[in-house]
């Protein structure tokens, strides 16, 4: 028990460690920032797109970690951000003194952060993009702890268009983006259904045309097969017998039998007007 626990503690200070690395602590972020977002049910290269690249008025190369697409085409930003050197100083330390001060400084970092990116005006550089970035923060603790040092901290972020989010708050972003997306391809959808009907509607009338076009030439063509009839009945039949008993030929000539049934036309309004 006391070997496990030992090497729990070995692995949190050597992940503790490790984070201390500022690119250790980027790639990390990055990773927290992708679960969430597949956590939401989104999917790369559909809902999000990772590392858009983009140049800035000066020419500079910018590359957030993450641009969500909203519904009608609009973009919005998402940059990871860790502070975290200073957390883990305060926490590290016994003194009261140090820790207050490391967990003031803690708040400066992240506070720094939204400076940092406000600075880089994505919304200038995305088209269709919100005038805001959203500035995600991996745990909870970290921005709980930034906060009770600066209650002031997301009215601060905001005046700077940079809203803040936790992973529950960019979770809960995220599903209603994707809610709006649903919306939105239900809204399309329906539109859809409504030209299709439209298009079946006068396709049915022009077909219904057609349709009536050819019952009156059956009709038509019925009249002139009976009128056809009686004339080989009345005409040739009774010549053609009469040859035939005058030469002996037992053989009977059939009368072809006329056509009764008609062409029932159409009368529904739809087809018809």
């Amino acid at each position: 028990m006391l070997e496990a626990s030992a090497q729990l503690d070995k692995r949190t200070s050597d992940f503790i460690n490790t984070l201390r690395r500022s690119d250790v602590r980027g790639n990390w972020g990055e990773v927290q920032l992708r679960r969430v977002v597949e956590l939401a049910g989104m999917l790369p290269h559909v809902d999000f797109t990772e590392q858009d690249s983009v140049r800035d008025a000066d020419g500079n190369v910018l590359r957030p970690d993450m641009t969500v697409h909203l519904a009608g085409g609009r973009t919005v930003v998402v940059d990871s951000k860790v502070a975290l050197a200073a957390l883990l100083e305060a926490f590290e330390t016994d003194d009261e003194a140090v820790r207050a001060e490391r967990l003031a400084a803690h708040a400066r970092h992240v506070k720094k952060h939204v400076d940092d990116l406000a600075g880089k005006r994505y919304w200038d550089q995305f088209d269709a993009a919100p005038e805001f970035v959203v500035m995600f923060v991996p745990s909870e603790a970290f921005y709980q702890a930034a906060l009770e040092q600066d209650a002031n901290l997301q009215e601060y972020a905001y005046g700077k268009r940079v809203f803040i989010a936790s992973p529950t708050t960019l979770v809960a972003m995220l599903r209603t983006v994707a809610h709006a997306w649903r919306e939105d391809a239900l809204a399309k959808n329906a539109q859809q259904v409504l030209v299709a009907g439209k298009e079946l509607h006068s396709r049915l009338s022009v077909l219904g045309e057609h349709l009536a076009k050819v019952g009156r030439s059956l009709e038509g063509a019925t009249k002139a097969y009976n009128a056809t009839v009686a004339s080989l009945e009345s005409r040739v039949l009774v010549s053609a017998r009469r040859f035939g008993q005058m030469q002996q030929i037992e053989a009977e000539l059939e009368s072809p039998a006329q056509v009764s049934a008609e062409p029932r036309m159409i009368a529904a309004p739809e087809l018809t007007d």
